[in-house]
């Protein structure tokens, strides 16, 4: 994104046609409104980016059809050098029209015509080069289609379109859509403003004095040719002899290279000869050095307000409710009202939005806080003089740090960095997002934690997204019912973008299939890359065999089944006293709990929670979701145990809000005191390949990584079969992972706890439930004995002796069951959930798996 350095943010207003109440589509559900139409066109407009184009900012969807457009603006225009009544060089002629061309011929290529060509919107910068506003109207409203004004001004449209006459947005309501402008429309309109310029220097200039250069004159002639089969295209036009003389004095335009391409992004990077040069001068405006969708960003967190700041101006006017009615109808049928309102028709005014508050906003932000260090040994916390304040931000909860200006901008110029070095700085990017992402670059940020690299858009193009295929009509049906609430994703380019990716995705995974969810999968990728459908199909092909890995197999039964079944025993680890209670009523993971893992809990909450859960989802490893699901659980935990099943049933067909920050808090937690290898499924994603860390460098965190991706020894865990793992209420751990958290060294004794192992590790307590006979023979260090036979009364109840009451002094610790026989541990482990222990898992081929260990232990004889 280019800096925004002289450009000003600029804000105008317009309606877009109403639509009658009583009508509806084909599909029985009523129609899109026209805002919505025009809302969903704007976007591809903010990825037009050209020298001589006001870059489109943002559209604001307001009462009665009101649309709100923000944009790049400049004070200046052609119209005002106009009125400045001062003669026209040559050359200043054929700069004006060079340099509209090339803002018209990169249109063109994008499929586009202005069609408002006139010398208000012939913007000027600070150096004098043309900048042409207000080029979306006639592309966002479906060339004047889905608006009750006409666009263009009347003095430079063409003879064609004055001829073709005014279209009607009720003669587009049966699908009748009037036919579009070509590009050489706005060559008429560029020659009559050429031409004005020209008779201005004939006006002041005294009549044997003025003299107009024949070159000029053909040009003229070319543009104002009557008949448009004769009338050149701008990129005709541009080689015009005239046009070429001064094309020597520009830089052929280059596409600024994406971050996910195979090219090099700093193929063309060029510095000053003079590198002193790139030195700050004392009073230099750093804001003013960031992009412009940063900077309108950052107005609206310090309390910018676009219907407020057009009402300032007068530009919106309110009214009384009583004037706003049409007519009155009296009972003799005779009929009273006002004419037609012309606050509806098109007021092409722009005014300035004023950045003093943002400013004032972040006067204490230093210079060296817009350009952070990036060396891995530096604070994350970004430096000002406020940075106390900042600091203590860090502890804010998300909402508040989201909406506080100062901390999203040094949020923001610290990702924009550290995203422009991806993938070098991907492990900076994992360190940083475990902290917070800022909105304004989620998108690019979850891509960079999914991984992506190369050239999405090639492989995104080469799919085939026309063939009909049988799932289209599923796909047809499901978006229209997925995240309609917004705006962007319930508008006709949504839905097309929708079909596109989804149907990508179907394509090119022949092995397997699409199931209802797929949409609400799609749904946050395809919002944060509205206008990159390539990243958020790659996004989404990354996301799923990650998290899903054969969830859209055509029989996924032993897949989900597998999946439910292991957070069965997961809520029994975390929470045996509502496991227990749930398992009482017959309210299993099957009847709840489908849609959430299916969706990845897109299917439950509303996007704007999504992004929120999803920020540390994506850290996570593909155990996590079990640990979200246990957090709401535990969230209506007391309604959950204070009704019976049908209660139930009612409370999750309509689930009550949740707190997803608390949830998040939660699920973080359960995640650390979850060993790895609990959440252990064979129908998991098989290992990586080797030397992929999951982004976080050479040395890995204790839950980093997946189980499934370490390397497979004698101690991990065996797949089991589905019906031996419903039989168990706990989770297995491997001998691996035990001797790993118990900290056990050769030489048979338990290792002091570091200070790094207390944070990142649960602590742990191994319960051995063979005879005193056998445990004396050898047993794992530290672990305490207490005999199957001795434990439980004949009504399951735990027996009062000095070794279970051992057991209650470390109640909250995970206690991990040892015997002989693994079916042994796993009735012990489920008598002590029976009784409300928390955290208890079982070894995974019990004792004899630590045989061959030499980390037996015996105890010295008594002397």
């Amino acid at each position: 994104m280019p800096p925004m350095k002289d450009a000003r943010l600029g804000a105008s207003t317009f309606f877009a046609s109403a639509l009658p109440h009583d009508i509806c589509g084909s599909n029985g559900l009523p129609l899109t409104p026209n805002s919505i139409k025009i809302l969903g066109r704007f976007q591809i407009l903010k990825t037009v980016s050209h020298p001589r184009l006001c870059r489109y900012v943002d559209i604001s969807r307001g009462k009665h059809e009101r649309l709100i457009v923000v944009a790049e603006h400049y004070e200046r225009s052609l119209e005002d050098f106009q009125r400045a009544g001062k003669p026209v060089s040559q050359d200043k002629v054929l700069q004006v029209a060079y340099e509209i061309l090339e803002g018209l011929e990169f249109m063109n290529k994008h499929g586009m015509m202005h069609r408002a060509l006139a010398p208000r919107n012939v913007l000027m910068d600070c150096r004098g080069n043309v900048k042409l506003a207000k080029f979306g109207l006639y592309h966002m409203t479906n060339h004047g289609a889905d608006v009750d004004f006409p666009i263009g001004y009347p003095s430079y449209l063409a003879p064609e379109v004055i001829a073709k006459g005014p279209s009607r947005p009720s003669d587009c309501s049966h699908g009748e859509l009037p036919r579009p402008s070509g590009p050489k429309v706005d060559v008429w309109s560029l020659g009559i403003l050429l031409f004005e310029l020209c008779v201005v220097s004939w006006l002041i200039t005294p009549e044997y004095q003025f003299e107009l250069p024949e070159n000029v004159l053909t040009l003229l002639r070319k543009c104002l040719t009557f008949q448009p089969s004769r009338r050149p295209t701008p990129s005709e036009l541009l080689k015009d002899p005239a046009l070429q003389e001064v094309s020597h004095l520009y830089t052929p335009f280059r596409k600024p290279v994406s971050l996910f391409s195979s090219s090099l992004r700093c193929a063309y990077l060029e510095l000053p000869e003079d590198i002193s040069e790139l030195c700050q001068d004392e009073g230099e405006e750093y804001l003013a050095e960031r992009s412009i969708e940063e900077v309108y960003h950052l107005w609206c967190l310090a309390g910018g307000d676009l219907e407020k700041e057009l009402t300032n101006k007068e530009i919106i006017q309110s009214k009384p409710p009583i004037c706003t009615l049409p007519n009155f109808l009296l009972e003799d049928g005779e009929c009273f009202g006002q004419g037609r309102d012309r606050s509806f028709l098109l007021d092409d005014t722009t005014i300035t939005l004023s950045l003093c508050q943002l400013k004032n906003r972040l006067k204490d932000v230093t210079g060296e806080a817009y350009y952070p260090l990036l060396d891995d040994e530096q604070s994350s916390l970004p430096q000002s003089n406020s940075s106390s304040e900042l600091s203590a931000a860090v502890a804010l909860p998300l909402v508040i740090r989201e909406r506080d200006t100062e901390y999203q901008l040094l949020r923001i110029v610290l990702f924009d960095r550290l995203l422009q070095a991806y993938p070098y700085k991907k492990n900076q990017v994992w360190k940083e997002a475990r902290v917070d992402i800022p909105p304004l670059l989620r998108g690019l940020t979850w891509a960079a934690l999914l991984g992506i690299e190369g050239d999405i858009q090639a492989k995104y193009d080469g799919i085939d997204k026309d063939t009909p295929i049988p799932t289209d009509r599923q796909i047809e049906v499901d978006i229209p019912r997925c995240h309609q609430y917004d705006e962007l994703l319930s508008s006709p380019q949504g839905h097309m973008k929708f079909r596109r990716v989804l149907k990508a995705w179907v394509v090119s995974h022949p092995d397997l299939v699409y199931w209802q969810g797929l949409d609400s999968l799609c749904a946050p990728f395809l919002y944060l890359n509205f206008n990159n459908e390539a990243l958020a199909y790659a996004c989404m092909s990354a996301f799923i065999p990650k998290y899903l890995y054969n969830f859209f197999l055509k029989d996924n039964s032993h897949v989900i089944q597998e999946y439910l079944t292991v957070f069965s025993q997961m809520i029994a680890f975390h929470d045996p006293e509502l496991s227990n209670h749930l398992n009482e009523i017959g309210f299993i993971p099957d009847l709840y709990a489908i849609p959430w893992f299916l969706t990845m809990f897109t299917h439950v909450f509303p996007l704007h929670k999504i992004f929120h859960l999803w920020d540390t989802l994506l850290l996570g490893n593909s155990s996590f979701p079990f640990c979200i699901g246990v957090a709401i659980l535990q969230q209506l935990r007391d309604r959950l145990l204070a009704n019976g099943f049908n209660e139930c049933i009612l409370l999750f067909s309509d689930l009550p809000e949740i707190d997803i920050e608390r949830c998040v808090r939660e699920s973080i937690n359960l995640f650390c005191w979850t060993p790895k290898s609990a959440t252990y499924r064979q129908h998991a994603q098989p290992p990586k390949v080797a030397g992929d860390n999951n982004g976080f460098g050479k040395t890995p965190s204790y839950y980093s990584s997946d189980y499934q991706d370490l390397p497979k020894t004698d101690l991990s865990r065996e797949p089991l079969k589905l019906s031996e793992l419903k039989a168990e209420s706990s989770p297995r751990i491997s001998a691996e992972d035990l001797i790993d958290l118990c900290e056990l060294s050769g030489s048979g004794h338990c290792k002091a706890p570091t200070k790094k192992t207390k944070s990142s590790k649960p602590k742990i307590l191994a319960v051995d439930i063979r005879s005193s006979e056998d445990f004396s023979r050898g047993h794992i260090p530290g672990s305490i004995n207490i005999p199957y036979s001795t434990a439980f009364g004949p009504d399951g109840e735990l027996v009062q002796c000095p070794a279970t009451s051992t057991l209650q002094s470390f109640r909250g610790r995970v206690i991990v069951i040892v015997s002989h026989a693994v079916m042994r541990a796993a009735t012990f482990a489920a008598h002590l959930v029976k009784v409300n222990y928390p955290r208890v898992c079982i070894l995974d081929g019990g004792i004899n798996k630590m045989k061959f260990t030499g980390l037996l232990t015996v105890p010295s004889p008594q002397i």
